[in-house]
Formats: structure tokens, sequence, C-alpha cells
């Protein structure tokens, strides 16, 4: 048993509400436990130099924490002067997680930014912003289809996050920052809807961890993302229904005469 009462392979308390910035095109507050962070999706009618004339869409994040956020104040980035390097990795990644469910083709020479800002930490910020900004990622999109701009949603699956670590001995699922403070392994893990993996980061402290010990983790992972995803599910309403349907579209055409 856990300090909070939790079971090694259960998820804190989970809740997505969307709709909870006014202005933005997506939008939505994720709570995992006492980890709350607000996630919300703008959409800009340009894309990197790089993609110029190439018929392609963009989607990137950015990641910030409120400077009461923790239990003592944190500066904020922008009176230093410059982002740290974990502010740097972390939206990297999320940027990198949530492009593995867009179609970049069909959502055309438009950039969408997802802006995550950490209300509250304790623990697994990057993996709650991953699962949060997806949410807000989709209502974006669905904006988009709703003024005409697209013609169906350009999502290929759903994609969630989740920490997996483990603490004296014992494999935890969803850490704390209490037990991430004092893991010997600490995993982040990003899947898809189906399963596949996007992305795995893992660290060991101390002690380097087996093949087996990671697979244990990995299977771990995949039963909190499951939950997590029928969560984004609920949240998105009779939008979830649509997401895949562009590979489907594709396959029926594939299939047809000419």
């Amino acid at each position: 048993m856990r300090l909070d009462g939790r079971g090694t392979g259960e998820l804190r308390p989970v809740k997505i509400i969307p709709g909870y910035s006014k202005y933005a095109e997506g939008s939505c507050l994720i709570e995992m436990g006492d980890t709350r962070v607000l996630c919300t999706a703008s959409i800009d009618d340009k894309v990197p130099s790089f993609l110029k004339g190439t018929g392609k869409g963009w989607v990137t994040a950015e990641y910030g924490m409120l400077p009461r956020a923790t239990e003592s104040r944190n500066l904020r980035e922008v009176t230093k002067g410059r982002p740290s390097g974990r502010t740097l990795e972390i939206q990297r990644l999320i940027g990198r997680s949530l492009r593995a469910a867009v179609d970049l083709e069909a959502l055309g020479e438009r950039t969408i930014i997802v802006d995550c800002d950490v209300l509250q930490a304790d623990g697994g910020t990057r993996t709650a912003a991953i699962t949060g900004g997806f949410v807000a990622l989709v209502y974006a999109l669905d904006w988009l289809r709703n003024e005409g701009a697209i013609e169906s949603l350009p999502v290929k699956d759903l994609v969630a996050a989740v920490s997996v670590g483990k603490v004296k001995d014992a494999y935890l699922l969803d850490l704390t920052f209490a037990e991430d403070s004092m893991a010997e392994v600490d995993l982040n893990v990003v899947m898809t809807g189906k399963g596949e993996l996007v992305e795995v980061q893992g660290t060991a402290e101390g002690k380097p961890f087996t093949r087996e010990e990671l697979n244990l983790m990995l299977d771990l992972a995949a039963q909190g993302v499951s939950v997590l995803i029928a969560k984004q599910r609920e949240a998105l309403g009779v939008l979830a229904s649509f997401i895949g349907r562009q590979d489907e579209s594709a396959e029926d055409s594939a299939g047809q005469p000419q």
C-alpha cells in the first residue's frame, strides 16, 4: 500500500475538463491526483520555414510551470532570461508525442501550438501534459473542421502517457513527486490507443535494471494508458468516434475498383 492508499498498479484519480479556457480553439484542465495542468491549443495559419510549400502542417508544444506550482516558489523562466534544459526537453517530448497522432498532410500548412501550463505539481507533469494536450489538440482540430478549413478530423489515433517506476523493489504506476524522488528506476511511457509505443524515457538511479524489469514496467504502463485513453474518450465525447476515420477511408478507397 502506498502513502496515498493506492495499489501498485493504480492511477491517481483522473479528471479531464474540456473547454476550460474561454478563448483557445481547444482546451482542457487535466487533474491527476494533486497534479493539475491547463492545456490550450491555438491555431497559427503558417508553418516553420522548413515546411513552407510542402503542404504539410505542424504541431508543437510549449510547457511551463507557475512559480507556486511547487512547495517553494520558483523563478519564472522569463525572469531567468531563457527556458531551462528541463523545460526544453519536456516541450519537445510533448510535441513529438502529439505529432504522432496527427496526419500532418491533412492538416495543411498551418501550425497548432499546444501550451501546457502546470498549475500544481506533484509528479507526472509531463505525462499529464501529453494526455491533456491531446484532448485540447483534438478540440482545436474540430474547430478547424467546423470553420471549413479542413474536411475531416486528421487524427490517426489517441495518445496518452503515464509514469511508472521501481521504488523500494516495488513497481509503481503513476508516481507522485515523493515516489519519483526516491525511485530506483523512473520511466515515462507514451502510447497510442492501439497500444503502440510512441516514446519511452527511462533512467536508472544507482543500479541498472534488466530487460525483464523493463517489460514488466511497460506492461504496467500499458494498463495505465488504457485507463487514460478511456478518460480521453469520455472528455472528447462524440469526437472520439471520428478518430482514425481517415485511415479507414484510405483503406476503403484503396479497395475500390478503378
